[in-house]
């Protein structure tokens, strides 16, 4: 029997993405392939001053895949948007540079993950971040709203690219920035099964599963 080749449907994306930030929300420890925490954060050589800043239970919660401060840091006075905020990390160490002149407002899919997030602002005592659930497809922002977006390891797992990058357009400011780390093939080849676990028969919930890991 031939395995089903049909495309996972996006509400099986949206659940198998759901219950795998599920997780994370407790700790990333041990969920990815690459270093996170604070092991991550060094690695991709974030700031140490703002590293210093924040309690080692927000550290230990960052999974990101790169550093989208590497093109620069925010400036004081600054609105900036954190588009797939997960626990908030990126955001606070935007909130950081921008100081208690700016605001930083963190978007997240996840419920689980907005939880962690407000607990982690809680904990850093910092008065102008604040987060929102959302999807980047649809930004529950106004026009011209802020002076920067980053985001972290998210518009790869984004369905709709075209939508959530014209959404971030959107909400900037004339001659505002976007600062982005994330994930590409490094090729045009198709991979290699990506969404196709071994086994016959492997349906699209399955694959949905893979393709959010």
């Amino acid at each position: 029997m031939k395995p089903d080749l049909a495309q996972p449907s996006p509400a099986a994306i949206d659940q198998a993405l759901c219950e795998r930030f599920r997780a994370v929300a407790h700790s990333p420890e041990g969920l990815f392939s690459y270093p996170t925490g604070l092991a991550g954060l060094r690695a991709l050589d974030y700031p140490a001053e703002a590293l210093a800043a924040l309690p080692e239970d927000v550290l230990a919660c960052y999974c990101g895949v790169g550093n989208p401060f590497a093109a620069g840091f925010p400036d004081p006075g600054e609105t900036v948007l954190d588009v797939g905020c997960g626990a908030g990390v990126d955001t606070l160490v935007a909130a950081h540079y921008v100081g208690a002149s700016g605001l930083v407002a963190g978007l997240e899919f996840s419920p689980e993950m907005v939880l962690r997030g407000q607990k982690n602002i809680r904990a850093c005592g910092i008065a102008a971040v604040g987060f929102a659930q959302g999807r980047a497809e649809r930004l529950p922002f106004a026009d011209a709203a802020f002076d920067r977006v980053i985001s972290n390891g998210v518009f790869n797992l984004v369905q709709d690219k075209t939508e959530a990058l014209s959404e971030a357009h959107r909400v900037l400011k004339p001659g505002g920035l976007v600062q982005v780390a994330d994930q590409i093939l490094e090729s045009d080849e198709a991979p290699a099964c990506q969404l196709l676990p071994a086994g016959p028969g492997a349906g699209p919930e399955a694959r949905a599963q893979q393709w959010a890991r």
